[in-house]
């Protein structure tokens, strides 16, 4: 694949015939509506043939460096017998050498529309986890969304259906609750007992446990929690995995992080989810959701306390819109990738992109005279972040939330990598 970026001027045909593409495989994998309408500065993923054309002066030395495969493997794919003759103008097939990863995506959305997206990409997928199950201070699980078809298309699509429990809703942080049942080793057993019964009665096959603002002096009755989720579900032949507030070091103080034992949670459950995302907050003001630079920091704290092979780096993959300047209380509008790069044609807005954040970003003036910044997701921004996962050789990825299409990422993801299915 390559990416382009559009200038002033720029058609589709042109960008096609450039690149020796398929002009509608382009419109197709970014989702255009009209493939008259490019956006100045939007990012497009070009799908393109897997062959390299040998031109003057390369080596296959030189062309296995550019793919990142071996001199030895390209030579096996074109049958040639000496790697150091090869002349200009060769078609070369280039085999391509994935590394293999998980991936897991959370849904909330309605049971309908959570079969959908899973039907569309679950081959992409080795979890999805219906989001999900409140405990509540008796230690009881209150189902937020209906899952049983949003698990059957899961299985059928050869992902593992994980269970996601929490302590928080839109409105409630949580952390009383989480204190009542995290204090009391009765209501701790309790749960997981009810967890066990959910997971044999709907079929899940592993836990993801998402407790947050927990209190700081509960924190080593949450790490006793896990440890005793583990000991109960290991035997049953359950997985058990924890989402973690994105922490930069052990003494990040904060609701947020200090209850989230990063060393703890790495010894005792069997992944971790960082949640890395949400720098971009709905009721704060303008910049990137998921800065990869942010992120970095994250997955450099993690890698230190606890196995690589344990960690998903978190991708949320949606757009937000905020009215400028921001005022305290506002809320920006939430929505799709693919909305945020339609919303720039609309208003006539070129996309920038913010280097150090590995974001696009767009400013407009809407129909009442009111400014807005929108930062999103493109190919780009994705590739920054499997770049991070590749780099660090992680366990995988976690999507943060399926419902906003955004086709570059998951024709990327499936260019990028070969998905693990278990």
């Amino acid at each position: 694949m390559a990416i382009h970026v559009v200038s002033p001027g720029d058609t589709l045909w042109r960008i096609a015939s450039r690149y020796e593409a398929n002009l509608n495989e382009i419109v197709e994998t970014n989702g255009l509506k009209n493939p008259n309408q490019l956006v100045v500065g939007e990012a497009l993923y070009i799908p393109l043939p897997n062959v390299h054309i040998v031109q003057a002066g390369e080596t296959l030395s030189k062309i296995s460096n550019l793919y990142g495969t071996s001199i030895q493997a390209i030579a096996q794919a074109n049958q040639i017998g000496d790697p150091n003759k090869i002349r200009t103008g060769m078609r070369l097939t280039i085999p391509r050498q994935r590394p293999e990863i998980e991936v897991n995506a959370y849904t909330y959305q309605p049971q309908d529309e959570a079969v959908q997206s899973v039907n569309e990409v679950g081959e992409l997928l080795t979890y999805v986890s219906p989001f999900g199950y409140k405990v509540n201070e008796k230690g009881e699980l209150e189902p937020t969304v209906e899952d049983t078809e949003t698990i059957a298309a899961a299985v059928a699509h050869g992902a593992l259906p994980m269970m996601a429990i929490t302590n928080f809703s839109a409105t409630e942080a949580g952390s009383n609750v989480a204190h009542i049942f995290l204090s009391n080793l009765q209501l701790r057993e309790k749960i997981i007992t009810n967890i066990i019964q959910i997971m044999k009665e709907k079929g899940y096959r592993g836990l993801n446990v998402d407790f947050e603002n927990v209190l700081p002096e509960d924190r080593e009755n949450y790490n006793a929690f896990l440890q005793s989720a583990v000991d109960r579900l290991h035997p049953l032949n359950y997985f058990v995995s924890t989402a973690l507030a994105p922490k930069t070091s052990a003494t990040q103080g904060g609701l947020l992080y200090e209850a989230h034992d990063y060393e703890a949670h790495g010894k005792i459950v069997d992944f971790v989810v960082l949640m890395t995302y949400e720098w971009g907050y709905r009721l704060g003001p303008p910049q990137a959701i998921s800065p990869v630079d942010k992120m970095r920091q994250v997955v450099e704290y993690a890698v230190s306390v606890m196995p690589r092979n344990k960690i998903f780096l978190g991708f949320q993959i949606y757009a937000r819109d905020w009215l400028i300047p921001h005022e305290q209380g506002q809320e920006a509008e939430t929505f799709s990738p693919l909305e945020a790069r339609n919303r720039a044609w609309q208003y006539g807005a070129s996309i920038q992109y913010d280097e150090t954040a590995q974001s696009p970003f767009y400013r407009y003036t809407d129909e009442q005279g009111r400014r807005h910044e929108v930062w999103f997701e493109d190919v780009r921004s994705a590739q920054a972040k499997f770049n991070l996962t590749k780099e660090f050789n992680l366990r995988g990825i976690s999507y943060w939330a399926l419902g906003y299409p955004y086709p570059q990422n998951w024709a990327l993801l499936r260019d990028q990598f070969t998905i693990k299915k278990l």
